[in-house]
């Protein structure tokens, strides 16, 4: 859909979550259009994560220089590698300091899909005029940052789900958790490039930090009310896949021919669905002890959506 429409780039909107604590939330945050925020302090801002395209990064930034005052972006984190919340990177300004996990600096800095993105996806991704920018800072486990008299904890579960180097910004005084993909608010959750058993694992890790504010990487700001609803539908789907998978490695069929035999049931409604192709190919992958095959599990999902996989970039 083109500019000016409900998911075009012009839909996306900045909203204070509570007082100096924002959310960038893109609708309608189906492939490649992701959630950001920042964390404005009395020294500077932190940002956390970018977007996937130029047009898309300036925006953020602009409407937060203006909510701001013009406020400079000190830090930056990326809760993850991939590329909506990461190639537009090279839009902070050069005295940023970025930070990510390391698995995560290294996945993005060896990331293929940045110069070459398959043909999957309808429009074609445009990156626009980027460049690679990968975190100068690395944590493991945990990093506090104090952004002006605000604490804002860095934290990695301690094992892979969304993907090998997820990490979370938590502000406890606030009440705001940043998840980055751990959570999906109102579409099909992604796994291909982590593990189904760590994103299920990690869902009572999310509970355990008692958010009042919950910030996902897609779809909407949401408040503790919704919390365990929210984690509940996650739990469901991911043991629907595992099941899944597993009956179907048992029955011998390819992860397409798994994915045509089901009935997703409740899941069918939700945005992006053909991504249980891809979430097969990673639990199928993981129980035969082998990688996964990138290009193959894509052109999987295109022929079970039937054509190229909707995108407004």
């Amino acid at each position: 859909m083109g500019e000016g429409t409900a998911t075009g780039p012009a839909a996306a909107a900045l909203t204070e979550v509570v007082e100096g604590v924002h959310a960038w939330v893109q609708p309608d945050g189906t492939w490649w259009v992701n959630n950001a925020g920042a964390v404005v302090g009395r020294d500077g801002v932190l940002v956390v994560d970018t977007c996937a395209t130029r047009e898309r990064t300036r925006r953020f930034l602009a409407a937060l220089a203006s909510a701001t005052g013009g406020a400079p972006v000190r830090w930056a984190v990326n809760t993850h590698q991939h590329g909506d919340h990461a190639y537009g990177n090279s839009l902070l300004p050069d005295t940023t300091a970025l930070i990510g996990q390391a698995a995560m600096r290294e996945a993005l800095l060896h990331d293929p899909v940045f110069e070459d993105c398959p043909p999957a996806w309808e429009p074609h991704p445009d990156w626009g005029a980027v460049t690679r920018r990968v975190p100068s800072i690395t944590l493991d486990r945990e990093l506090t940052v104090h952004v002006g008299g605000r604490r804002v904890e860095l934290r990695h579960p301690g094992y892979t789900a969304h993907t090998p180097g997820d990490v979370v910004a938590w502000l406890p005084e606030e009440g705001v958790l940043f998840t980055g993909d751990l959570i999906f608010h109102g579409s099909t959750p992604l796994v291909f490039t982590g593990s189904v058993q760590g994103a299920l694992r990690s869902l009572a890790w999310l509970r355990s930090f008692g958010p009042g504010h919950v910030v996902p990487g897609h779809g909407p700001v949401f408040g503790a009310a919704d919390l365990d609803a929210v984690l509940a539908a996650h739990e469901r789907y991911y043991r629907f896949v595992l099941a899944a998978a597993r009956d179907g490695a048992a029955a011998g069929l390819s992860p397409l021919e798994n994915a045509r035999a089901l009935d997703l049931g409740e899941f069918a409604d939700w945005d992006d669905a053909e991504r249980i192709v891809l979430n097969l190919h990673r639990v199928r992958a993981d129980l035969a002890g082998e990688p996964v095959d990138p290009r193959a599990a894509l052109d999987d999902a295109v022929a079970w959506n039937g054509g190229p996989l909707a995108t407004t970039l």
